[in-house]
């Protein structure tokens, strides 16, 4: 990569690949579900659980994301967190995990837990495990769920989740939830998201504010997945920016 990408552009050009679990609850045709508004703004619907991706793998890249949480929310999660997220070094099958996400390391954007790692190494059906892994510096919180803590012993993780640094330990999933140290900006109002991946780092920020890392990445790169999730979600940027070479 060696100039900036649009990817609302190579979305709005078809260039790119859509899934949805067609298992699930309801899911609107890909094309329904991501729509550009007459502003120029990508509407996600939320009507579906999966993702658009691109074609190509990236590496050593800033992503910038300009988002804001629409109010409708659909299916079974029609009471819960507005949810959606992006998948990130993404490979493997379509769907390998759970039938609806690719094996990645996710950046979470759900009401009070944005800026969460998750990370997917699915099984797939001949028994072959992708394993994907991070290493983070984290801590346990209250209930025993894992936090990161800059400076504590660095750990591998091959699944699960590694909470934001001040995501409340009561978080609730239901709708319109926040925590009183949040960093994302209150429901209708614009956010930015940033990812630095450089090498195996990851570093997310939210509206300026450094919210998660992790080191070591495996892969270090992969394509790059937005994710639908049940909810309402308006985004007027989206790109890829090369990080300068040291």
């Amino acid at each position: 990569m060696r100039e900036k990408i649009d990817l609302l552009g190579t979305i709005r050009a078809g260039e790119v690949e859509y899934h949805v679990n067609p298992q699930s609850d309801f899911h609107d045709d890909p094309k329904d579900i991501w729509k550009f508004d007459a502003d120029g703004t990508l509407h996600i619907s939320g009507r579906g659980y999966g993702y658009v991706a691109t074609k190509q793998s990236y590496r050593d890249y800033h992503l910038v994301v300009e988002y804001r949480w629409g109010e409708k929310t659909w299916g079974r999660r029609e009471n819960s967190a507005r949810d959606n997220g992006i998948l990130l070094h993404a490979y493997g099958p379509h769907g390998a995990y759970g039938n609806t996400w690719m094996a990645s390391i996710e950046c979470q954007l759900i009401e009070g837990g944005t800026g969460d790692i998750l990370v997917l190494s699915p099984k797939l059906p001949d028994g072959t495990q992708l394993v994907t892994s991070l290493t983070c510096e984290y801590a346990l919180d209250r209930d025993k769920e894992k936090i990161w803590k800059a400076g504590s012993p660095r750990q591998t993780v091959t699944a699960g989740r590694v909470n934001w640094e001040k995501r409340d330990v009561d978080w609730a999933d239901k709708k319109g939830f926040r925590g009183p140290e949040d960093a994302e900006k209150p429901v209708g109002e614009w956010n930015k998201l940033e990812v630095f991946a450089e090498g195996g780092t990851l570093r997310y920020f939210l509206n300026g504010t450094k919210v998660n890392e992790g080191f070591d990445a495996k892969p270090s790169e992969g394509r790059v997945l937005l994710q639908t999730e049940g909810a309402e979600m308006f985004v007027r940027r989206y790109e890829l920016q090369p990080l300068e070479k040291k």
